[in-house]
């Protein structure tokens, strides 16, 4: 139902028992509706059925027991019934006036809505259906015209009085009230309907809202029909959070659905979640992160492992996974300790393991997977060296010092010997 103000025209009321009439709201199969005020200046959407159809008694039973179950509907969620005239030539009806767009039209002006939108959307008429089902009434004729976007929420309009007549009249060319593309499959068979009626409706609503476009596509009453029946719905382009429950909510079995309580919590829950994603700066991680570095677990590593000491749990060896699920990054421009980002790489990929019982690390693992070499060792090591090589040093110049000197002494005191032992030259021989 188009619910554009219009002008009256020539062959429309001016007064319908106490409200005066001052627009067209829309027009339907069932009547017109029309913007009307009472003497008190409070305003009500107005519905006057057809005359071919008031003329039926059996529709005109029907219509007064649906206007009686809508006068027990309550809750913030439905256009509340403000006053109805079972007896008059033409039956009619009157709501409380929600000022707003349809989710037909906004949907039609401004594209698809966001999936926190929808689902804020989604959860809002739930909770509105949960009333009107515990009303005992079925609305069955659910979907986007007949949502009512006001600035306190969404509105339900038109309870299902349009239905009078019965499912069974909709498989019938021409007589079928609304759009095919959101009725359930037990109403085009002709089944009773029940609330997980409604919760089709509602489904096929939130994918329209998400893609602009029906689930079952395009097509005339009888195609949309058998898809309806047959086919499965369509639903690309529904976001990833919503798509799994709008699935459940389009299931070919009413007994397969959600109810309108699940589907009310379910809603919040993701509403919440998608604004809270929204209000986020950083954006979302990206699927299978979980196999990559992550800045934020490398910034939050030294105190992950001042924890695990504290708490006695050795932290994880070398190359194995975190318990995250990801392993550390080197961070850019240095360790959170202040070391250079090498020594940070090294702590964080490269931790010692603590022996079975004991605080002291364990040996330490290069990047080849070969074992370094051990301080201590190779102090003692440089040590023993030093001391040998000292001591050879010492050995050899100790034995040449003392063949040296000798060498040199003995050959001075055999000199001087010889000297005295012979004459000097030119002396007798006997001496002086």
């Amino acid at each position: 139902m188009d619910m554009a103000m219009m002008r009256l025209r020539r062959e429309d009321p001016r007064v319908v028992g106490s409200f005066r009439l001052h627009r067209r709201l829309g027009a339907g199969g069932m009547g017109v509706v029309y913007l009307g005020s009472d003497r008190r200046g409070q305003r009500v959407a107005l519905k006057v059925i057809r005359p071919d159809l008031a003329e039926d008694q059996e529709f005109r039973s029907r219509f007064a027991r649906e206007v009686s179950a809508a006068r027990r509907i309550r809750g913030g969620c439905t256009a509340r019934l403000v006053a109805a005239d079972l007896e008059a030539d033409r039956p009619w009806f009157a709501t409380q006036y929600v000022p707003g767009p349809s989710l037909h039209d906004k949907v039609t002006e401004e594209g698809p809505l966001r999936a926190a939108e929808v689902a804020a959307v989604g959860a809002a008429l739930s909770e509105g259906l949960v009333a009107v089902h515990e009303a005992g009434v079925v609305h069955r004729d659910l979907k986007p015209s007949n949502i009512l976007l006001s600035p306190k929420g969404p509105r339900i309009i038109d309870f299902g009085i349009a239905w009078a007549t019965g499912a069974s009249t909709l498989t019938h060319v021409g007589t079928a009230v609304g759009s095919p593309g959101f009725l359930a499959p037990e109403q085009v068979r002709g089944a009773a309907v029940t609330p997980a009626t409604d919760v089709f409706a509602l489904g096929a609503t939130l994918a329209y809202a998400a893609t602009q476009d029906s689930p079952f596509g395009h097509g005339s009453s009888e195609v949309m029909l058998y898809r309806v029946v047959h086919e499965e719905p369509q639903l690309h382009g529904v976001p990833d959070a919503l798509a799994p429950l709008v699935r459940a909510c389009l299931a070919k079995d009413p007994e397969e659905r959600p109810s309108t309580l699940q589907l009310s919590l379910r809603l919040k829950e993701i509403a919440a979640r998608e604004a809270h994603g929204m209000g986020d700066a950083r954006p979302p991680a990206p699927r299978g992160d979980t196999d990559r570095p992550t800045g934020r677990l490398a910034g939050s590593h030294p105190d992950q492992r001042t924890q695990r000491r504290t708490q006695g749990t050795p932290p994880p060896r070398d190359g194995a996974p975190s318990r995250s699920g990801s392993r550390p990054a080197p961070s850019r421009g240095g360790s959170a300790r202040g070391g250079s980002a090498r020594g940070d790489s090294t702590r964080s990929g490269n931790r010692p393991t603590p022996r079975s019982g004991a605080g002291r690390p364990g040996p330490r693992t290069t990047g080849t997977g070969r074992r370094p070499a051990n301080p201590r060792l190779l102090r003692q090591r440089l040590f023993v060296f030093v001391v040998v090589t000292l001591l050879v040093a010492l050995g050899i110049a100790a034995a040449q010092g003392c063949q040296g000197p000798s060498r040199g002494l003995d050959d001075g005191r055999s000199g001087q010997h010889q000297a005295h032992a012979r004459p000097p030259a030119g002396a007798p021989p006997g001496g002086p």
